[in-house]
């Protein structure tokens, strides 16, 4: 069941927190969603790392018109896709939206990334946060149980972004969340095709033409997408790599321009990397910019697509009134200190 809602603009709300060492995060309540992430250099200057638009409105706008980008949207229930959108639960076949093809994306029409999320905690101080949360309802998007969603960005005192996922069910469920925000260490201007990219992966998941998981995985040996070693960020890829964790780091990223070093860390089994993102004409970027589909890169830490149609895949399974937890973290390192 998917009810077409606009959210009013009247309810749009930006928070801002700024750190002791000087980062600022700038969130909006649709969505929960990362506007600005700014990064300090040297020179008291920053950079803002983060794609997005100058215009609150124009993130609710951005769902009209062609494929949506999710500027640092939190996107659930399931992040990714699922085959024919359905899947099996409970000796029972579970029929989703379809809002891509014949297939499931980002937790459909009617998504997590749509909603206004409520601010439930603020906090200041050295490491300042704020907690979202929203409650899906039972059969939203035809899911089962009523699902209690909740949030928390954190900036730390070793200059990370640090995202906490907490979420708990009434009945058994799917839930796969992560954060869409696309990177530019050089800047909203910047291609990251200048820019150095590292994964710790050495598989990778097997795609169909629709891109999605046929359930084999591959080895990144001698592979174009291996980042065993850092390599120029390629100018598209839409592609899951299944981590190999060495204390939960996940990606790095590296600006020879800015100085400027990214590492992703996660508890998550996969990662979809995506460059290859496109912004309708109707749309404003930041600052009037011309975004194109080498402006960002995206580090999507989540379970694997189409989890529960693959039994060789991790379980994406929520049970009732189990705790689902998903901790991811950005740390930026100024490489000129």
């Amino acid at each position: 069941m998917s009810i077409e809602t606009k959210p009013k603009i009247s309810s749009l709300r930006t928070y801002v927190l700024t750190s002791k060492t000087g980062m600022q995060l700038e969130v909006l309540n649709l969505g929960a969603t990362i506007t600005a992430l700014k990064i300090p250099l040297r020179n008291h200057q920053s950079v803002d790392v983060v794609l997005g638009f100058d215009s609150p409105s124009d993130y609710i706008n951005s769902f009209e018109y062609g494929q949506a980008p999710y500027f640092g949207a939190v996107v659930g229930r399931f992040a990714g896709r699922i085959r024919n959108a359905q899947f099996q639960l409970n000796d029972r076949t579970v029929q989703l939206e379809k809002n891509l093809g014949d297939h499931h994306i980002h937790g459909g029409k009617q998504g997590f990334s749509k909603h206004i999320w409520k601010v439930c905690s603020q906090t200041e101080g050295d490491e300042p946060s704020i907690t979202f949360t929203l409650t899906s309802p039972h059969l939203d998007e035809n899911y089962p149980g009523e699902l209690k969603v909740e949030v928390r960005y954190t900036l730390t005192l070793a200059n990370e972004l640090d995202v906490y996922y907490k979420a708990i069910s009434n009945a058994d469920t799917l839930v796969n969340l992560t954060q869409h925000s696309y990177f530019n260490l050089d800047g909203y201007q910047g291609d990251v095709t200048d820019q150095q990219l590292k994964i710790k992966a050495n598989k990778i998941l097997e795609t169909d033409e629709a891109n999605v998981p046929s359930g084999q995985l591959n080895s990144l040996e001698d592979h174009p997408y291996d980042f065993s070693e850092f390599k120029p960020v390629p100018g598209q890829i839409d592609d899951a790599f299944v981590l190999d964790f060495e204390n939960d780091l996940a990606a790095e990223l590296r600006s020879k321009k800015n100085k400027l070093h990214m590492k992703v860390y996660t508890n998550q089994p996969c990662m979809q990397v995506y460059v290859g993102g496109q912004v309708d004409s109707k749309l404003t970027p930041k600052g009037q910019t011309g975004y194109h589909k080498t402006s960002g890169i995206c580090f999507e830490t989540q379970a694997f697509p189409d989890a529960p149609n693959h039994e060789g895949f991790p379980s994406a399974l929520l049970k009732k009134e189990e705790v689902y937890r998903q901790h991811t973290k950005f740390q930026f390192i100024n490489l000129n200190t």
